[in-house]
């Protein structure tokens, strides 16, 4: 049994109460202690990820428990590429806050920075529905602290609809959980595989409800169509780094509907037949549709940005919501992608707002650094619009391909495409507003110049542009181990039996003495 596994959580937990403790008034100190803590996340993740490039099971036992007694966390592949990849996204994040000064304008940034990465790596790691839940909670605490951060009435007003809204995800969640273990006796997510495919059909009402309510909780995570109302303002008032971050917020919806729904409810489960394709796929084509007409309609650009989110995740959710291998690796391609095209995109907009009066979508006088700041700006409506010859195009491919044989392909390619040239149209609008009709306003004599982005916030957005080529460049290396991470998904046999057979406390055989 290897403990690397259990670092990634371990590390951002002892760090956050440190840094609150030792470093409180020392902004260089949580500084230093910050990054270098998110470089050693990069490190035990990458390690973490090689390990289980092979196919590898990682397996950790909390005070050797067994399963289903004690918790466990599992890394395989798809698990520790999300990790990695949150990892890799920290880094430029916190760069960024540190650059443009985002983390000095209120209390305790780095310590909430550090209990939102232990959140997100325990839900990523867990093998357990209920810890499952603990580590949703703990994203919700430490991501409304980050919200808030350095007030403001409009941000106030968001933080609190995200809570409350994220309360009611929640208490659906003790819901399914309290049903699920009503009918089976467990909640550990490899045991649960076992238990589910015995239940008989005349037994299966209230695990069917525990499978509904399970997806309408994970759909709220992932803000699909009807469950989105709480992303477009959150998102657009909340700090940029904070943003930025949380772009990988809604992929750990994704994530939970891919482990769950390929491990405990597979689609060729009886008791769960016909969830994800008459449910979930028109959910999924809904919010693609509503988040590019979104990128169209807004009247500001950080509201625009949040609606791009809105509409990858439906991309994302589409082909998710196929099922099949090849759907799943187009899906996992896409999160890559737009997980980091989303972040780049919501620190581009506070570049803009740093040398703008506001976010408001009307022709004023030039930004200060216009000319780069424009230029990312350009490449990242790219990405996230789909055009040749970035990630964001290649993605749609994969997942227009996967959705070639289904019955419902006319409707997803007309979606996708449709969808695809009304955000091209939203982003263009975007751009010549804010970069070429500004060269068309006269700035008087007597203007207060605005000032520059510091250079640190522009290597922060350089990095994750940079991140976006080589994910295109290495795009068949990228999407050749997404469809080993499905295969692996959809033959869950070695995932359950290193968890259920391990042995640990309580399946010990007794020792003569």
């Amino acid at each position: 049994m290897t403990h690397w596994i259990i670092a990634p959580i371990v590390l951002p937990a002892l760090l956050a109460p440190f840094i609150v403790l030792a470093a409180r008034y020392h902004i260089g100190i949580q500084r230093a202690f910050s990054v270098a803590g998110v470089i050693a996340l990069i490190a035990i993740a990458s390690g973490l990820a090689w390990q289980t490039s092979d196919g590898s099971i990682v397996l950790y036992q909390l005070s050797d428990w067994a399963a289903p007694f004690g918790i466990v966390l599992v890394g395989d592949r798809l698990s520790t590429m999300m990790v990695l990849l949150t990892a890799v996204l920290a880094l430029f994040v916190l760069l960024y806050a540190i650059g443009s000064g985002w983390d000095a304008r209120g209390w305790h940034f780095h310590a909430l920075f550090q209990f939102q990465l232990m959140g997100i790596m325990g839900a990523f790691l867990t093998g357990d529905l209920f810890n499952l839940f603990v580590f949703f909670e703990v994203l919700l605490i430490a991501s409304y602290g980050l919200m808030i951060h350095a007030g403001g009435n409009a941000r106030l007003r968001a933080g609190v609809q995200y809570v409350l809204f994220n309360l009611i995800g929640s208490t659906l969640f003790l819901f399914a959980l309290g049903s699920i273990y009503a009918e089976t006796g467990t909640l550990n997510m490899a045991d649960l595989a076992n238990r589910v495919a015995m239940i008989g059909p005349e037994d299966t009402v209230g695990i069917r409800v525990a499978a509904v309510l399970l997806l309408l909780v994970f759909a709220i995570k992932a803000a699909l169509v009807p469950l989105h109302f709480w992303l477009p303002s959150s998102y657009a008032e909340a700090p940029a780094p904070v943003a930025a971050l949380f772009a990988i917020m809604t992929k750990v919806g994704a994530y939970a509907i891919i482990r769950v729904y390929t491990m405990i409810f597979p689609p060729e489960l009886e008791v769960t037949a016909g969830l994800h394709e008459y449910w979930l796929l028109p959910a999924a084509m809904l919010s693609l549709a509503i988040g590019m007409v979104g990128v169209l309609a807004a009247k500001r650009l950080d509201r625009l940005v949040a609606f791009s989110i809105i509409g990858s995740m439906g991309m994302v959710m589409v082909s998710i919501a196929l099922f099949t291998p090849v759907g799943i690796a187009a899906a996992l391609y896409y999160i890559i992608h737009s997980t980091l095209a989303g972040a780049a995109l919501f620190l581009i907009a506070d570049l803009v707002r740093t040398g703008r009066a506001d976010m408001e979508l009307t022709a004023q006088p030039p930004v200060a650094g216009s000319a780069l700041t424009a230029g990312l700006f350009f490449v990242g409506a790219i990405a996230m619009a789909g055009l040749p010859p970035l990630s964001g195009f290649l993605g749609k491919l994969l997942v227009l391909d996967a959705a070639y044989d289904t019955d419902l392909v006319v409707w997803i390619w007309a979606i996708v495409l449709g969808s695809s040239l009304i955000g091209i149209i939203g982003f263009a609008r975007a751009g010549s507003v804010l970069f070429w009709k500004a060269h068309s306003i006269e700035v008087p004599d007597d203007a207060t110049p605005m000032p520059r982005p510091a250079a640190l916030s522009y290597v922060a957005v350089g990095g994750l542009i940079a991140l976006l080529v080589g994910h295109t460049v290495f795009a068949g290396q990228v999407h050749g181990y997404a469809t080993t991470i499905a295969g692996q998904l959809f033959a869950p046999a070695p995932y359950i039996s290193t968890v259920v057979d391990t042995p640990g406390k309580l399946s010990k055989p007794k020792e003569d003495h």
